[in-house]
């Protein structure tokens, strides 16, 4: 008899039941996602300052080659961490998983280019788009952040306050790149 099969998405309202892998596993999943939506961020920000003369396809394209790039990037750093940590590659279940957590972060980008190709076909303007992505972006680490202090054993007015800290340094991080991209 087989044992039943465990979802790749656990459900969260009972975050403390998890085991210390699921919950590593969420919290890499997160960690992705915001490496993602920072990047993507300063991407389209910096696509909106100088979006005169901007296509959608242009942008869609410079916005995955980020998000492609960016996800990338943080696998090769996980198999290289992995390599110093273990000393030799990854077995094949957990490259799958480095993979798949990875490239879960895509789906960051998915309402971002929804909205560029609303642009492409006429509907909205290109600045348009770019407003809907930004706005969709800042959402999601919204909600990120959201989760990463609601589980907290902290007080509500700290947990209010953690939040505010956690957006402040997120305008600081969205500053620096786009003084980056400037």
């Amino acid at each position: 008899m087989s044992q039943p099969r465990r979802p790749s998405h656990p459900d969260l309202s009972a975050l403390s039941e998890l085991s210390e892998d699921e919950k590593e596993n969420f919290a890499e999943r997160l960690r992705e996602r915001v490496y993602v939506t920072f990047a993507a961020l300063a991407v389209i920000l910096t696509l909106l300052a100088h979006a005169h003369g901007l296509t959608a396809g242009t942008a869609a394209g410079s916005l995955t080659i980020t998000a492609v790039g960016t996800v990338a990037a943080a696998w090769l750093a996980e198999l290289i961490a992995h390599l110093a940590a273990h000393g030799g590659f990854p077995d094949r279940k957990h490259l799958g998983a480095m993979t798949r957590t990875s490239g879960s972060a895509l789906v960051t980008i998915v309402f971002p280019l929804l909205a560029l190709l609303a642009a492409g076909v006429g509907w909205w303007e290109v600045t348009t788009a770019l407003r809907v992505g930004v706005g969709v972006l800042i959402g999601t680490l919204v909600v990120i952040a959201w989760l990463g202090v609601r589980r907290t054993a902290l007080p509500w007015p700290a947990r209010i306050l953690a939040l505010g800290m956690l957006a402040a340094l997120a305008v600081g991080v969205v500053a620096l790149k786009l003084l980056a991209h400037a």
